[in-house]
């Protein structure tokens, strides 16, 4: 079968891999679309995504749909469209019942944390444990439904600050993760949904979706202790010290987008002076069963897609996805038949 591959730093070459059998337990998914992810971006400009280096080739890729190609239980039928969890979990911890994204020595597609790399999806076929597979909704498309994953990073987001219901969130980055953000916020009943982006293209997106305003950073002022909620979806390290002064008093900061590993300033005053909570959130444990409900609900979601590019010319989709201006959510289209 052909597959996406990183052998390194700039090093993406599509290439014949062998087809994989399943085992008892496992299904093998004919894949259709695979999303553009962040840290795909990293394996592929630079050889790392923060501690995890490549150390082997990698196919990459977490954010998949397809279809089901065999199934040796025969449960499910070939051709069923499906979504996929990324994660297998890890063992049980004292204090993170209910939380298994959280437990040691849990794996996901497309990287490098572990040793044999765990591969990811933008293949023909992938193998997945039968746990992982989501059968879609009626009228999903296959192009919606990869947008799952990010949508259910989002969507953990949000459980972590305690849900937006009736308050005002602000977004910072609306790149494909503070899209999906404010997409999930505005459909959680928030009532004040405003984004910021150092870039106008961003902010257009952001507007598409029906947000409440836009500030571009840079150029306009973001106010002071307006915002019940702030979901930091940038990862920029300079962007955490504006998210605490946009919270009220006694709001919630949820650090959303991923940060490098390394010491950089951060002004806490208005922590303590404002006595706000700063929470992180990780992935995510079960809201992508969440997530395909609200693509079922809401297929305008879908706008957040901009490109879709062939696997052939998967080069030009990475280069793409890292043009943040142009760019929302990219895709690369695997060799599937059905181009739904």
């Amino acid at each position: 079968m052909r597959a996406v591959v990183i052998h390194g730093k700039q090093d993406l070459r599509v290439e014949e891999v062998p087809t994989p059998e399943p085992a008892v337990g496992q299904v093998r998914l004919r894949i259709a679309y695979g999303g553009v992810c962040g840290s795909d971006l990293h394996y592929w400009a630079e050889g790392a995504n923060g501690e995890y280096v490549l150390r082997e080739p990698l196919v990459p890729g977490h954010e998949v749909s397809g279809t089901v190609d065999l199934d040796p239980s025969g449960e499910l039928a070939p051709g069923t469209p499906v979504t996929v969890h990324p994660a297998t979990f890890g063992t049980p911890a004292p204090g993170l019942e209910g939380r298994r994204h959280l437990w040691p020595g849990g794996a996901y597609l497309g990287s490098a944390s572990t040793r044999p790399h765990t591969q990811g999806g933008m293949s023909e076929h992938l193998l997945v444990r039968r746990d992982m597979v989501r059968v879609l909704p009626e009228g999903v498309p296959l192009r919606r439904a990869a947008l799952a994953e990010p949508l259910a990073v989002a969507l953990h987001g949000i459980a972590v600050a305690g849900g937006v219901a009736g308050e005002r969130v602000l977004v910072s980055g609306s790149g494909p993760i503070g899209l999906l953000s404010a997409a999930a916020a505005l459909a959680r009943g928030a009532s004040q949904v405003v984004c910021t982006d150092v870039l106008e293209g961003p902010l257009e997106r952001a507007r598409a979706l029906g947000v409440h305003g836009t500030v571009r950073v840079g150029a306009q002022q973001l106010p002071t202790e307006a915002f019940d909620v702030v979901l930091e979806c940038s990862g920029v390290p300079a962007a955490v010290s504006p998210a605490l002064a946009a919270a009220r008093r006694g709001g919630v900061v949820v650090q959303v987008g991923m940060v490098p590993d390394e010491a950089r300033p951060v002004n806490l005053a208005p922590l303590v002076s404002k006595e706000l909570q700063l929470r992180g959130s990780f992935r995510f444990d079960d809201e992508i069963d969440e997530a395909v409900e609200l693509l079922a609900a809401r297929p305008g979601i879908e706008d957040v897609i901009t490109h879709v590019v062939p696997a052939d010319r998967a080069a030009e989709a990475f280069a793409a996805a890292r043009d943040a201006a142009s760019s929302g959510k990219v895709l690369v289209s695997l060799w599937h038949e059905d181009r739904r």
